[in-house]
């Protein structure tokens, strides 16, 4: 049953690391615009920020109420099948007990039985396989989810913020050292949740 493991957090956060390295000012890839970042970078008036991923997704309200209804249901997931196996493993001993004291009144019943049980431990590996795909493409889709949300954020932010680029950072793996005036996590999460709340409470 450890294969049911929300990852949720995990699997956001490298989509995340990509996101914020692409949807950072305009994307027009005209000579002129490329022009004009080359000149802005060598004047040093390249506009720059980042966001620190671990702290968005731990304060994003739509990241934490995605993952509480991840691990909710994989509690679920969790406890029908612990159900089903202790149901199993019950009629497995009780087969077991009656096969040692020969009380099946045939050896045709004491097979028909051992079918029984067989094909009841098949389905419940089968079941245990659909309900983990299920969980994985729930996840995925989340995932997406989440990220388009963000990355439709940063564009309209960086339309009034005018950012050049805006770097992601997930504790020291893409930034060594930025000044914190450059950090604009709070206000990313802040913009998030506003616009998050709002569309919540209409609902």
């Amino acid at each position: 049953m450890k294969r049911f493991t929300y990852l949720i957090n995990g699997f956001a956060a490298l989509a995340l690391i990509a996101l914020f390295s692409q949807c950072a000012g305009n994307t027009d890839t005209k000579t002129a615009a490329n022009s004009d970042s080359a000149s802005a970078l060598a004047t040093g008036d390249l506009k720059l920020a980042y966001v620190d991923v671990d702290t968005l997704l731990t304060k994003y309200n739509f990241c934490i109420d995605l993952n509480e209804a991840m691990m909710k249901k994989e509690e679920n997931i969790r406890l029908t099948l612990n159900q089903k196996a202790a149901t199993l493993e019950k009629d497995q001993k009780e087969f077991q007990k009656k096969y040692e004291n020969n009380a099946f009144i045939s050896p045709e019943r004491a097979q028909q039985e051992y079918n029984r049980l067989m094909k009841a431990q098949q389905d419940l590996q089968e079941l245990s396989n659909k309900l983990s795909n299920e969980l994985a493409t729930e996840t995925a889709k989340n995932n997406l989810q989440l990220r388009d949300s963000i990355n439709n954020f940063i564009q309209a932010y960086n339309k009034i913020k005018g950012y050049n680029m805006i770097f992601s950072n997930t504790g020291f793996d893409n930034l060594l050292y930025a000044d914190q005036s450059m950090n604009i996590t709070n206000a990313i999460v802040e913009g998030l949740n506003a616009r998050y709340n709002s569309a919540t409470n209409k609902k």
